[in-house]
Parts: structure tokens; sequence; C-alpha cells
């Protein structure tokens, strides 16, 4: 009976097999998630990367413009439409100083992009006021000295105006939870929880429903 040739494997040999099998998989697997990606975008409507003519709802006109889809609302807000009362400070979503409200949530305009914001209702900082009227918001802001160099403003303004509106009387907790995410590196904290906590009161006051000094129906 003839002997059964024996096969020398070498540690090196070993290892440059097992590492081909490998990258053998790894190359399989990534032309079938290939695959599948092209099958799932297959027939998916695509825009761009020129610019296209959208409409958005901004303050209660419907405005047209065209822009890349790669356009942030805050980018399309300021460089197109001209409304430059929402500031873009951080320019990635860390300091709210570009805070727009959507649907009447509070958002930001520099992770919004534009094209995502069609058929939304949009209000800005502008939208806020009425003519030469400011929002009660806003006047107890200059009341109260609640700004200093005024880039953060607009946004602090559009996060305690959304508190107001979806909780009238509100604590101080609630005026710091709103504004958690707002950045001032002025610190003007204080001035703009005292400036919220007034339209409170003032707009208690004038419905007669409750007294937020004594917390009791008026």
């Amino acid at each position: 009976m003839a002997d059964t040739p024996k096969i020398e494997i070498s540690r090196r040999g070993f290892l440059k097999g097992a590492g081909i099998t490998a990258a053998t998989g790894v190359i399989e697997s990534a032309n079938a998630f290939a695959r599948d990606a092209k099958g799932a975008l297959h027939g998916a409507q695509t825009i761009g990367p020129d610019a296209q003519p959208i409409k958005l709802h901004i303050n209660g006109h419907e405005l047209a413009v065209s822009v890349e889809p790669r356009y942030t609302l805050a980018e399309t807000l300021r460089d197109n439409l001209g409304l430059t009362g929402t500031k873009v400070v951080c320019d990635r979503g860390s300091c709210s100083a570009c805070t727009v409200w959507i649907d009447k949530v509070p958002a930001l305009a520099c992770m919004t992009l534009a094209v995502d914001a069609v058929g939304r209702e949009i209000t800005t900082i502008e939208g806020l006021s009425h003519g030469d009227t400011m929002h009660s918001v806003q006047v107890a802001f200059v009341k109260h000295d609640a700004m200093q160099c005024g880039f953060c403003t607009p946004g602090m303004v559009m996060s305690c105006a959304a508190l107001l509106e979806r909780n009238p009387n509100p604590k101080l907790d609630d005026v710091k939870h709103a504004v958690s995410g707002n950045l001032c590196r002025c610190g003007t904290y204080p001035k703009v929880f005292a400036a919220t906590l007034d339209v409170a009161q003032q707009r208690a006051q004038a419905s007669g429903l409750v007294n937020l000094d004594t917390g009791t129906e008026a």
C-alpha cells in the first residue's frame, strides 16, 4: 500500500490562505450589499446636484426659491430669502442660535435641509412680530436687557416664545429646560429667565385667571 503523501503547510502559508479566504468573503458581502442598495434605490426620486425650484411656507407666505439639495434651511433663509434674523454661529447644531419653528416646534435650521422643509409651516424670528409691533417676548428681552452680543438672541427668543405657546404658566425650571440647548457665551441666562417669566406673569394677569405671585385664582 503506497504511503499517503505528507502535505507540508507553513505558518506563513496558512495565514496567507486564511487572509485570502476572509478577503474574498468580505468582497462578496460588499457586492451583495451594493446590489441590495441599488435595488432599493431603483425608481426612487432623486434631485440635484444642481439647484432645484422649491416652495417654502415661511411666516404665513409661500416663497419660491431655487436651491441646491445640499443647502440647509438656515443658508436658504439668509442667503436666498434675505431673512437674516436667523443666525448661524456654530453651523453644527450645538448652539441653537439658528432656532426656528417648523410646524410650531423649535428646530435647528442649520441641521435641516431646505428641501426637507417643503410642505411645512416655518416661522422665523421675523415672523414673531406684527409689522412694527414686537412679540411680547422680544419686548421683555429689551426690558430686562436679556442680550449682549445678540448672536444667540433670536434663537433664545424663539425657544422662549415656543415654551409660552405650549405652557402659558411656566416655572423657572421650565424656562431653564426650554433654553438648555441655547448657548449664550455672554452669560445672560438669568435675564432671559426673568424676561420669559415676566411675559407669563403679564399674560396671566391680563387674563385674570391666575395670580403668579400667589399661585391662586384671581
